[in-house]
């Protein structure tokens, strides 16, 4: 048969060994790469998220104080001016915004209030999100590159043992069949199930 003894051609598992060998060691650079910029994501990820804890605690405790002290100026507002003006002297300009803002008479602590004294600590924690996600992203990449690459050294090795064996054989054409099977399979997964990370 033409076919079986195409396949057996010396030249055709040339080309095969040649091409999956250069796949498969683009598809092992591409899979580290990808492994790299999964670090790389999650480590930002983790500094972010520490960085903003330290930030949220750091804005809890500033609340904690004006709350603490607009509680005890507005408890002596009228009957102890003096100590009222000591507890007045201690408020953050946020606290002195958020007066102004709602007036002396309403609980001055509103959302406005709350999402600037934390907005920092929040742009990190978005941060931090953003670089998980990416990471988790250049996981699912490194997999798939993983999967191509098992692919293709399968199919070079295929090829490999092909070439061992005598030109008239069955059994070398049939490891040259398998060898294009895995050739166009990575292929097929590489440009189909390999997403592209933005970001």
């Amino acid at each position: 048969m033409k076919l079986f003894r195409f396949l057996g051609n010396e030249i055709l598992l040339g080309t095969l060994i040649a091409l999956l060998s250069v796949f498969t060691a683009m598809a092992s650079y591409f899979g580290a790469m990808a492994d790299s910029n999964q670090n790389a994501h999650e480590i930002e990820g983790m500094k972010a998220l520490n960085d903003g804890n330290v930030l949220y605690l750091e804005s809890n405790q500033i609340w904690i104080q004006d709350d603490g002290n607009y509680d005890n100026w507005y408890i002596n507002y009228d009957t102890n001016p003096d100590i009222a003006l000591y507890y007045e002297g201690n408020f953050t300009d946020s606290l002195y915004a958020a007066i102004e803002r709602n007036g002396g008479d309403e609980y001055p602590m509103d959302d406005q209030y709350v999402q600037e004294l934390f907005a920092d600590a929040n742009e990190l924690f978005d941060q931090s999100d953003t670089n998980f996600i990416l990471g988790s992203q250049w996981d699912f990449r490194g997999d798939q590159l993983q999967l191509v690459m098992l692919i293709m050294a399968l199919g070079l090795a295929l090829a490999a043992w092909g070439s061992l064996m005598h030109e008239g054989s069955n059994l070398r054409s049939l490891f040259s069949a398998f060898a294009i099977l895995s050739l166009t399979a990575g292929l097929l997964i590489y440009f189909l199930a390999v997403p592209t990370v933005v970001g």
